[in-house]
């Protein structure tokens, strides 16, 4: 169960049911876990309360005995995964085996948001990021010369929560950085408007420097094998050993590249 705003504001709660299919007349054959989208639901509050009233009445509209429940799965969100005021708690009460699992790319996403937030480099650097995308967008005549020049990759905007979205953000310049560059000279060049002249000299002076590069290097590299581990983790087919297999793989790469990858990371940004 998930809440998210529609395209007109409204908040919309999905509501999808997992089950384990089971073969009683053919006891040789595997189980199988299925998913079925249920419904969405217009919602004008998303309380712990209130959206877990509303899934219990889904359920009984459903036909379904929520005490037949055997687990959970939400964000991390306090009104879902709240210890005593969330959706987990309130259904928890109501059933006791309704066992509740954390989504496990979300989990990763909090992880590496603490862990890049620690990091005042970091959050220079992906502001940098954000200030290109940002001076691009903000006029149709400056993306079409964004466009002009990069014409492989376009330039997106990172989201807060979503760190798989970083790695898009990153590679549009990571590929195409002299080309960015040369958008923002022809920008600075043609404008008249004075602080947009600044803004792109500025700019373009500041992610040609030694570690904007080496930093758009490095976080390429980290984010590409995130990217990996957590699309893994949305899949489908995704089952708990595999899942830990991958998050163990990731805190390996991590410290292999905490000793290793600088050097390399040097090496490219250099050429």
């Amino acid at each position: 169960m998930d809440t998210t705003p529609d395209i007109s504001h409204c908040e919309q709660l999905s509501i999808i049911i997992r089950i384990v299919h089971i073969d009683l007349e053919n006891e040789s054959s595997c189980s199988e876990i299925k998913e079925y989208f249920m419904d969405f639901v217009h919602i004008n509050s998303t309380t712990g309360m209130d959206l877990s009233n509303i899934l219990i009445e889904k359920l009984k509209e459903y036909g379904l005995d929520i005490n037949n429940c055997r687990g959970q799965a939400y964000d991390n969100g306090a009104n879902m995964a709240g210890l005593y005021k969330g959706v987990r708690a309130h259904i928890l009460n109501q059933n006791p085996r309704a066992f509740f699992v954390p989504c496990a790319a979300h989990s990763l996403n909090l992880c590496l948001k603490d862990a890049g937030g620690s990091s005042s480099q970091a959050q220079l650097f992906f502001g940098m990021i954000e200030r290109i995308y940002v001076l691009f967008s903000a006029s149709i005549n400056r993306w079409e010369i964004l466009k002009n020049r990069c014409n492989k990759l376009s330039i997106k905007k990172w989201a807060e929560t979503r760190w798989d979205s970083r790695v898009n953000a990153v590679k549009a310049i990571r590929f195409q950085l002299n080309e960015v560059v040369e958008a923002l000279e022809e920008i600075s060049d043609t404008t008249k408007d004075l602080k947009i002249k600044s803004e792109t000299h500025s700019l373009a002076k500041e992610i040609c420097s030694y570690e904007f590069i080496l930093s758009l290097i490095i976080w390429y590299d980290i984010l590409c094998e995130i990217n990996i581990v957590s699309k893994s983790l949305q899949l489908v087919t995704i089952d708990l050993d595999v899942s830990a297999s991958l998050l163990n793989s990731l805190i390996i790469f991590l410290g292999n590249y905490r000793e290793n990858g600088y050097t390399l990371a040097k090496v490219k940004a250099e050429k």
